[in-house]
């Protein structure tokens, strides 16, 4: 008489010698191709890209983008989110207190 498939299995004893295999997804770097992100200037602070000069170490937008500057940032728009963050940070300059 076949076994069913469904029923509870014995423990075995004694020491497992089951291998359990654990799934994950690999990720790997790809350079990306240039898109809106790579159209603008960004801000950053000075101190930081002297450093990044320097060291070659990436630096941090204030939109969160991270890249080794290496352009001239004259040539291209300023990002919008950047701007927006920066104009944010700043204290009005017209000496209102509104």
């Amino acid at each position: 008489m076949p076994s069913d498939p469904n029923a509870p299995q014995p423990e075995p004893s004694g020491p497992s010698t089951r291998t359990a295999v654990l799934e994950r997804e690999e990720t790997v770097p790809q350079v990306q191709e240039p898109g809106d992100h790579e159209r603008f200037s960004h801000y950053v602070r000075k101190e930081k890209i002297l450093e990044s000069a320097l060291s070659g170490e990436p630096v941090t937008a204030l939109c969160g983008k991270v890249w080794i500057p290496g352009r001239d940032p004259k040539k291209f728009p300023v990002c919008p989110t950047c701007k927006e963050i920066y104009q944010g940070l700043r204290a009005p300059q017209d000496g209102g207190d509104d």
